[in-house]
């Protein structure tokens, strides 16, 4: 039996399947990002879930695609983790980054993230190169979910938000400092605390002037920096994965244009891709 994940920040599903490619299982847990969340914490997440459970000693393949498993010591980290819980099972950690390609395309093409973090890659039909290495939600992750979350908040603070929605705002949210800063500082998964607060502006019936600049201006920023310092990116298509994606395809479609970009596709939930990467396999 083999084990697939697709690990994100603030979600991770599973998937079983037999030796025939049959789905035994769907199941999830919350994200296991082991960047941002401690040994601990990571162990309780996984242990927490009665179905994974019932078969740490079953498993025989096991191969997690995720958030944060770009560099060696996080990858190490989870790793062992794994290994240690699904006793019997050939445990392979990859970058979500891989589950995102295998999601989006087969042919050559540039693959873009949008979900709590962001992040791409070029795909040449067999290898992928990566560049510039994704450091995270502080520095980079433009057009994420918790690239909107941080500016929805600081636009609250500092007053740019216009009143009618931030009166809305506040009224959805617990704004007050100390939770804000107790939830950034002092909890794990700062970078998904900080994507709940895109909700607000992805679950709206409409996009007002204010949520589409804000929208706009990220996924002008994400191009700028992670889309053309590909030398082959207007000769070749442009997939995105990931929820933020989703949600943006109308501006996204839009900053294409300005561009001279090739939008490939968008696939809301990797985990499907991956399912029939496997099967095929």
């Amino acid at each position: 039996m083999t084990l697939i994940t697709d690990g994100g920040s603030t979600k991770c599903d599973w998937v079983l399947l037999d030796n025939s490619g049959k789905i035994i299982f769907k199941t999830d847990t919350s994200g296991l990002n082991p960047t941002v969340i401690s040994k601990e914490e990571l162990i309780l997440r996984i242990t927490s879930n009665e179905i994974l459970k019932n078969v740490f000693s079953s498993v025989e393949i096991l191969d997690f695609y995720g958030a944060g498993c770009g560099t060696s010591t996080p990858r190490n980290i989870l790793k062992e983790i794994l290994k240690e819980l699904f006793s019997k099972a050939e445990v392979n950690v990859f970058e979500d980054m891989s589950a995102a390609v295998f999601a989006a395309t087969t042919a050559p093409g540039i693959v873009c993230i949008l979900g709590t973090g962001s992040n791409s890659c070029y795909f040449d039909g067999t290898k992928i190169y990566a560049p510039i290495p994704a450091l995270g939600y502080i520095l980079m992750d433009e057009a994420s979910g918790n690239y909107f979350g941080k500016r929805l908040i600081r636009d609250f603070y500092y007053h740019r938000m216009p009143k009618e929605i931030a009166s809305e705002f506040e009224n959805s949210f617990n704004l007050e400092a100390d939770e804000i800063k107790m939830n950034l500082y002092k909890k794990p998964n700062p970078n998904a605390y900080l994507a709940s607060f895109a909700q607000f502006i992805f679950t709206q019936k409409e996009i007002n002037p204010y949520f589409y600049a804000l929208i706009k201006e990220g996924i002008s920023n994400f191009i700028e920096c992670r889309i053309l310092c590909f030398e082959k990116a207007h000769e070749v298509p442009i997939h995105f994965i990931g929820s933020i994606a989703h949600f943006s395809e109308k501006i996204i479609r839009e900053c294409f244009e300005e561009h001279n970009l090739e939008l490939g596709n968008i696939v809301q939930r990797p985990i499907d891709g991956l399912i029939e990467y496997y099967k095929k396999r």
